[in-house]
């Protein structure tokens, strides 16, 4: 190995921790009980697994708005993403033969989600609420709980475009609570 080699994987190993960071903060956030019990987000493993995807997207977003450094953080964030999903897979009990198939479908989703919410975010207006009632909800129609999701994303997005670059890039962000008063629920 020589020394450019060295560097390189240096480097490497140094985004791949600061991702774990901001993917340990992600997952942490996706475990808020307020996001089951007062948004009422389906407290199943794919309700979970929603509620990681938004999380970690909207940290995505953001990084990739920080530059080359945030592109490369980003990338080694889906990465751990799915180290962490394929080792959860086999966890459970998923056969060997079985768990790149049902990656390969998690990281389809993924990506229709994240295509999903950015036109959403674009559009503004009532389409966050329409994409989390579809995505997260499973629903037709927006429910005030998909309503105060959406808030609820709108407030972490302001809070990640409010964090400075050199934080993130480092590997540290604190997500905003996920409690707001009633969550939507009546």
């Amino acid at each position: 190995m020589g020394l450019l080699d060295f560097l390189s994987s240096k480097d490497r190993g140094a985004r791949d921790r600061k991702a774990a960071e901001l993917y340990d903060a992600a997952v942490a956030q996706a475990r808020q009980p307020a996001l089951y019990t007062e948004f009422g987000a389906p407290d199943t493993l794919d309700g979970r697994f929603e509620m990681i995807v938004l999380h970690v997207h909207l940290l995505c977003r953001r990084l990739g708005a920080a530059g080359d450094e945030g592109a490369g953080l980003a990338q080694s964030l889906f990465d751990a993403m799915f180290r962490d999903m394929d080792r959860n897979l086999r966890e459970l009990g998923v056969g060997d033969p079985s768990v790149p198939r049902r990656i390969k479908a998690m990281i389809e989703a993924y990506y229709g989600r994240i295509k999903a919410y950015d036109a959403a975010f674009a559009a503004g207006g009532d389409a966050l609420a329409e994409t989390i009632a579809r995505n997260v909800y499973n629903a037709a129609e927006i429910s005030p709980a998909a309503r105060s999701m959406a808030d609820y994303a709108r407030r972490v997005q302001a809070a990640l475009g409010a964090a400075p670059a050199a934080q993130l890039l480092a590997g540290r962000f604190a997500f905003p609570p996920a409690a707001a008063g009633n969550g939507g629920r009546s």
